[in-house]
C-alpha cells in the first residue's frame, strides 16, 4: 500500500515520545544503587518535583486522557465529577497518604501487605489484600495497553496496527523499568505530566474553534441534542460512584503504594490536594473535544477513538499528532508504574516468602525484573483478546482496588477494627462486586443504574463494622505502638523513633541485620 505524509509524520512522533522517554528513563538509572529498597521505593528520597509529577501522570491514565472524551461524548455532563473527584483524591492522598508514608518510614515498608502486616498483625489478611490488589490492577493495566496501542494505531494511520502499538508500548516501559525502577519511572513521569496537561488543552482550543467557540457549541447542542446537557434519568448514581469509586480506587492501587513510600518528606503531601485539584483543568479539553465532537463527528462507532478522530479530521496534523502521542504517554506514565508495582509485591510478598526466603538484594531486584516483563505479558493477552470501553472496565477495576480503603482506614483510625471484620468485609465487597458485575440484573434497587461499585464498597463497610466489635480485636501491644506512632505523627516527630518502638525493633532483628518489618512478616506467618 501507499504510505502518505501523516502515517510517515506519525510513526516519527510516535518513534520520538517512545525515545524521549527511553533516554530519560536509562540515564536516570544510572544513579541506581542496585539495592531492592532502591530500586521499589528509590530509597525513601523522591523529592518534591518528581513525587508532584509521577502522583498526577500516574492519577492521569488511558481512563482520563480518552476516556474523559468518550463520556463526554456518549454522556454529557456526566464526567464532570472528575473535577470534584481530583479534589477528593488530593484530600484523600494528604489525609490517608501522609499517614501511610509515616508508618512505612517507622516500620520499613515497601509494599501494601507490609501496611497490613504490620497495623493488623495478620499474615493471612495482608495477602488476600495483596492478592486483591493484584487482581483489580492487571484490567486497569490492560486499559493503558489498549489506549495506548490504539492511539499508536490511527496516529500512524494504520502503518502500527494495535498488536504492534502494544508491543511496542510493553517494550518500551520494560526497557526503562528494567533498569532504573521507580527512579526511572517518577522522572519519565515529568515528561508524560506536562504532555498530557498540554496535550488536553490545546486538543480542546482547537477543536472547539470549528464549531465557532464555547458558546456556539452549547447553541448548537441544545438545538439538536438537547440531552447532551442534562444528566439523564438514574445517571445520578453513576455520579456519585465515579465520585466515590475513581479516586478511591486510584488510591488504593499498589503504585500509589509505592509513591506514599518512596516520598523523602511528609512537607510534600500538604500540596496535594490544590495541585491535584488545579492539574484538573485539563478536564475542560475533554469536554470542549467530547461535545465539540457531536456536532463534528456524530457517528463515530468507537467512543474510545473519540479524540484521535476529531484531531485528525479538524486540527493541524502534527498538533494532532502530538496530542495523540501524548495520550499514549498518559497511558504509559501509568503502566510503568502499576508494573513495578505489581512486581514489588510478587517480589516482596510472594517469592521472597514462599519460594527463595530470605534473598540477597540483587536478587531480590532481578525477580521483580522477571516480574515485570510476565505481569506486562499477561496484560498484553488481555489486551489482544478482552475487549471493552476504557471507562468500563476502569470502573471495574477501581471497584476492586476501592474495597482496601475499608481495612486501610480501620487499620489506621479505629482501635476495635479486627482480622476477622476486615476479612469478612473484604470477601463480601469483592464477592458483590464480581456478582453484580457478571449478572447486573441481579443489582437491587437504584445500583442498577451504574452504582454496581458504590453498593459493593457498602456492603464491605457494613460488614467490616458489625463483624468487628464482635470478633477477637488486635493484641494490645500492637494497638500501643500504633497509639504511639499516632502521637507522634501529631506531633510531627517524623525521623524520631519512640525509646520503645526502638528497643522492640532491636529486639526483632537478627544478626543478618533484618530490619523491623521483616522481623514483623515472620512474627505474623508464625
Amino acid at each position: 500500500m501507499s504510505v502518505d505524509t501523516q502515517q510517515i509524520a506519525g510513526v516519527l512522533i510516535i518513534g520520538l515520545f517512545l525515545a524521549i522517554p527511553l533516554i530519560i528513563g536509562l540515564a536516570s538509572a544510572r544513579r541506581s544503587t542496585g539495592s531492592a529498597n532502591d530500586y521499589f521505593v528509590q530509597g525513601r528520597a523522591m523529592g518534591s518535583i518528581a513525587v508532584f509529577f509521577t502522583v498526577t501522570a500516574t492519577w492521569w491514565s488511558a481512563f482520563a486522557f480518552l476516556g474523559s472524551n468518550a463520556s463526554f461524548y456518549l454522556d454529557g455532563p456526566l464526567f464532570w465529577t472528575a473535577l470534584l473527584w481530583n479534589v477528593f483524591f488530593g484530600l484523600m492522598y494528604f489525609w490517608v497518604g501522609k499517614r501511610v508514608w509515616f508508618h512505612g518510614k517507622r516500620g520499613d515498608y515497601i509494599t501494601a501487605r507490609d501496611f497490613f502486616v504490620d497495623l493488623f498483625g495478620s499474615s493471612k489478611l495482608a495477602t488476600f489484600i495483596a492478592i486483591v490488589l493484584l487482581l483489580f490492577t492487571l484490567p486497569h493495566l490492560q486499559i493503558q495497553l489498549t489506549g495506548g496501542a490504539h492511539l499508536m494505531d490511527v496516529a500512524s494511520g494504520g502503518l502500527i496496527p494495535f498488536w504492534l502499538g502494544g508491543l511496542l508500548f510493553y517494550v518500551v516501559i520494560i526497557i526503562y523499568v528494567w533498569a532504573g525502577g521507580v527512579r526511572a519511572i517518577a522522572w519519565t513521569d515529568v515528561f508524560y505530566g506536562v504532555t498530557i496537561f498540554l496535550g488536553l488543552i490545546a486538543a480542546g482550543i482547537f477543536v472547539v474553534g470549528e464549531v465557532g467557540g464555547m458558546g456556539t457549541m452549547f447553541d448548537e447542542i441544545q438545538q439538536v441534542q438537547p440531552d447532551r446537557l442534562v444528566l439523564g434519568d438514574g445517571i445520578w448514581m453513576t455520579w456519585i460512584t465515579m465520585f466515590l469509586i475513581t479516586p478511591l480506587g486510584a488510591l488504593m492501587g499498589p503504585q500509589m503504594w509505592t509513591r506514599m513510600y518512596a516520598t523523602k518528606s511528609a512537607r510534600l503531601f500538604d500540596l496535594m490536594p490544590f495541585l491535584v485539584g488545579l492539574i484538573a483543568i485539563a478536564y475542560m479539553g475533554s469536554m470542549l473535544v467530547g461535545n465539540s465532537a457531536t456536532i463534528l463527528q456524530p457517528d463515530i462507532e468507537d467512543a474510545d477513538q473519540v479524540l484521535p478522530v476529531v484531531l485528525l479530521e479538524y486540527a493541524p496534523l502534527l498538533l494532532a499528532l502530538a496530542v495523540i502521542a501524548a495520550g499514549a504517554g498518559a497511558a504509559m506514565s501509568t503502566a510503568n508504574s502499576q508494573v513495578h508495582a505489581m512486581a514489588a509485591s510478587y517480589t516482596v510478598d510472594f517469592h521472597d516468602r514462599l519460594i527463595q526466603k530470605n534473598l540477597p538484594e540483587r536478587k531480590r531486584v532481578w525477580v521483580g525484573r522477571w516480574a515485570i516483563l510476565v505481569f506486562s505479558a499477561i496484560a498484553y493477552v488481555m489486551t489482544l483478546y478482552i475487549p471493552g470501553l476504557l471507562v468500563t472496565i476502569g470502573l471495574v477495576a477501581f471497584g476492586g482496588l476501592a474495597q482496601v480503603i475499608v481495612p486501610t482506614v480501620g487499620a489506621l483510625f479505629w482501635k476495635r477494627a479486627s482480622v476477622v471484620g476486615a476479612t469478612a468485609g473484604l470477601i463480601v465487597g469483592v464477592t458483590a462486586l464480581a456478582v453484580f458485575t457478571l449478572f447486573p440484573s441481579w443489582t437491587p434497587g437504584p445500583f442498577a443504574q451504574g452504582g454496581v461499585e458504590l453498593l459493593a464498597l457498602l456492603l464491605n463497610i457494613i460488614v467490616f463494622v458489625v463483624v468487628s466489635p464482635f470478633t477477637k480485636p488486635r493484641n494490645t501491644s500492637l494497638l500501643l505502638k500504633i497509639r504511639r506512632r499516632h502521637h507522634d505523627f501529631a506531633r510531627e516527630r517524623w525521623d524520631s523513633l519512640d525509646a520503645d518502638e526502638t528497643a522492640a525493633q532491636n529486639s526483632m532483628s537478627g544478626s543478618d541485620g533484618t530490619s523491623g518489618i521483616a522481623a514483623s512478616r515472620e512474627a505474623a506467618d508464625i
